[in-house]
């Protein structure tokens, strides 16, 4: 599924707090591309992790507009923001978020299990996947058998399933060393490029700079004119950092339309259940 246009116009978000109003974004208004790889950054408590759950459809705003794809996300219904999270974005967290008892292939598969995919599909998109990703030698190893970067690109490529349009990421090289971290940024870019899906990725790590097509600062709840840009000024004072060698992703067959289903009622949990595992 190609990318979609993002757009936030003039975004506020008021949480209280012990009767205390805490501004968390204070007329943020912002557009990203199609296709687009852009990072947000800034300090904690900024307000990265609020703007991305709103595009995300994960909260709502105080006021003002998000709209994804031609969507107005913060008009959507309880059921229509979940059906656009299942079908429409893609998420990457910093603990990576693996189940641990299945295989990197069966995390993969999990969402397109939810979605109605017959066994044989599932299997075939898990496997391109996770040769996008460089992993495609341990697919049917289990989150415990993978190292931090390994487990990151199982979780960019189950984010990648269903073929959304739009990829959010939050911290995802938190937990992982520099020069894994420029992989994954790297990977990133790279899906970016070939998948053509839209990338807002929010976190502190200055390696992003080598790889993101734009970078936005957010400081106090507001989007930084350059004059001000604290965080990006003190990462220029330091000096660039070093570049990685390039990676080379595996190409990817052309996507799998999934068969026609209903959607899966909110109360059917069985739909969690994990697939059988054979006897040895």
């Amino acid at each position: 599924m190609p990318g979609v246009p993002v757009e936030v116009r003039d975004v506020t978000r008021r949480f209280l707090r012990g009767g205390e109003e805490v501004w968390a974004l204070r007329g943020v208004s912002l557009r990203v591309e199609p296709g687009e790889f852009l990072a947000l950054i800034g300090r904690s408590g900024s307000g990265k992790t609020t703007l991305l759950n709103l595009i995300a459809g994960l909260d709502r705003p105080t006021s003002g507009e998000v709209e994804v794809g031609g969507a107005r996300v913060d008009r959507m219904s309880e059921r229509e923001r979940t059906r656009y999270r299942r079908r429409v974005v893609g998420f990457v967290f910093q603990s990576f978020a693996l189940l641990p008892l299945l295989s990197a292939s069966e995390n993969v598969e999990l969402p397109l299990r939810i979605a109605g995919w017959p066994a044989r599909a599932r299997s075939e998109r898990a496997r391109q996947l996770l040769a996008l990703v460089g992993l495609a030698k341990r697919a049917h190893h289990r989150p415990y058998e993978l190292s931090g970067g390994e487990q990151q690109r199982v979780a960019i490529a189950r984010a990648l399933a269903v073929q959304p349009s739009l990829l959010l990421a939050d911290e995802p090289t938190g937990e992982l060393d520099s020069v894994t971290a420029m992989e994954i940024f790297q990977l990133l870019r790279d899906v970016a490029r070939s998948e053509g899906v839209t990338v807002i990725v929010c976190t502190h790590d200055r390696l992003v700079a080598e790889y993101a097509g734009r970078i936005e600062e957010l400081r106090d709840g507001r989007l930084a004119p350059p004059a001000e840009r604290d965080v990006w000024q003190r990462w220029q004072a330091r000096g660039a950092p070093p570049r990685m060698p390039g990676l080379r992703p595996a190409p990817v067959a052309p996507a799998l339309e999934p068969p026609p289903s209903s959607e899966p009622s909110e109360e059917d949990i069985s739909r969690w259940a994990p697939p059988e595992r054979r006897q040895r």
